[in-house]
């Protein structure tokens, strides 16, 4: 399925397209809401969606939602970072850059309808760097991300067995510090003692 506002783009490229080997059939729209009804019709394996249309995003976004075994390729993206990012989070199988020949065109098709991906080593350098971006922001946080350096350093001590006093010996500070802040990683580990602190502290480690 070609969706494109302009009647020769679609046209010609359908021409094209007709003349491979793997294409059994094409069909084209002028707008999203054609394409979607067409692709959903067809039962279409593959669209090619032009990102200059006002709707792209909306339209991409319902297709994987009505046809949800349909792939789509974004036709004319800038190859920019942020530009090929934002239709890969749209949910594309792949892009076809604005300065691509139909050849090009034709290489981006079949290794979408093999589920594969082509693009440059700094577009997915990219990628890669979103991905790590997404899984670091989804990691849950460690119990121990709430504690001071000093906090962290005296359940660290606590974890190896040392008592108050033997911690205010190792680091040059009273007991009574040490106890305040035991009483406090406690608090923030929602822990009831000593032993289920060490425990965390050397998960942590």
């Amino acid at each position: 399925m070609i969706v494109t506002g302009i009647r020769l783009y679609r046209e010609s490229l359908a021409t094209v397209l007709c003349a491979l080997p793997e294409v059994a059939r094409v069909a084209t729209a002028g707008d999203g809401p054609g394409g979607i009804a067409g692709a959903h019709r067809l039962s279409a394996d593959l669209v090619l969606l032009d990102m200059a249309l006002a709707d792209a995003a909306v339209t991409i976004r319902s297709l994987t939602h009505a046809v949800p075994a349909v792939r789509v390729v974004a036709l004319g993206v800038a190859e920019t970072e942020a530009d090929v990012l934002a239709c890969a989070e749209l949910g594309v199988c792949g892009y076809v850059p604005r300065e691509a020949s139909l050849e090009q065109l034709q290489l981006v098709i079949r290794h979408a309808l093999r589920g594969e991906v082509i693009c440059s080593p700094e577009v997915a350098g990219g990628l890669f760097r979103r991905v790590a971006h997404l899984a670091g922001a989804t990691r849950p946080a460690a119990p121990t991300d709430r504690l001071t350096t000093r906090e962290r350093e005296i359940l660290n001590l606590v974890g190896v067995g040392l008592s108050n006093r033997q911690i205010a010996e190792n680091l040059g500070i009273q007991p009574c510090t040490v106890k305040n802040h035991v009483h406090n990683i406690l608090e923030k580990l929602g822990v009831e003692g000593r032993s289920e602190a060490s425990a965390i502290a050397r998960r942590s480690s």
